[in-house]
């Protein structure tokens, strides 16, 4: 592994242990082996790394879960894949799902940059799985409403990742996502409504 990216893995694990307020670049540079000038050298600045690793950390989720979509079937196996990936892997990476929280936007303007790029690759990947749904006949939408669906879901979704990710009580990702998936499919009203 490279410097640069024994830095990045380094400021990763400590980020996410302590936040990016209590870890300092002196304990990066100790954690990591190196003297602070190689730091200095490979980063500008504390908020140089952590840019860094919540590029990483974003392009780690995105390229996990285009390999989980591409490996599912059906685009209703590919939404589930999507969902459960996206969902389970957040949980993990506490340094991106940190950043994209409010308090961070008024520090440390990249980040605006970083949720822009992480919402516009979702809407894309989703619209691309309905539209794949509708052309298959297993999706039941019109063509407009493969944007509005898309919009829907995702933002159904970030609205559910704090709870998710926070809350070390829920035990299964992947069954709450069925939920929010059985909605999407089915629809909340009954039968006989």
């Amino acid at each position: 592994m490279d410097t640069r990216e024994t830095i990045l893995t380094t400021a990763q694990k400590l980020f996410g242990r302590y936040g990016f307020n209590k870890t300092t670049v002196d304990e990066i540079a100790a954690a990591a082996h190196i003297a602070k000038s190689t730091l200095y050298h490979h980063f500008a600045s504390k908020e140089d790394i952590f840019r860094g690793v919540i590029e990483r950390e974003g392009e780690d989720l995105a390229r996990r879960i285009h390999f989980a979509v591409e490996a599912a079937g059906s685009p209703k196996e590919k939404l589930q894949a999507y969902v459960v990936t996206r969902m389970s892997r957040l949980r993990e990476l506490t340094n991106f799902y940190s950043a994209l929280r409010e308090e961070y936007l008024e520090h440390y303007p990249f980040i605006e940059s970083v949720r822009n790029t992480d919402f516009e690759d979702e809407m894309t990947m989703f619209q691309e799985i309905l539209s794949e749904g509708v052309k298959e006949g297993a999706f039941n939408l019109r063509d407009g409403d493969v944007e509005l669906t898309a919009l829907a879901v995702i933002t159904a979704l970030k609205g559910l990742e704090y709870p998710w990710t926070a809350n070390a009580e829920i035990p299964d990702i992947g069954e709450h996502a069925e939920v929010l998936l059985r909605v999407l499919f089915h629809g909340i009203l009954g039968e006989s409504a």
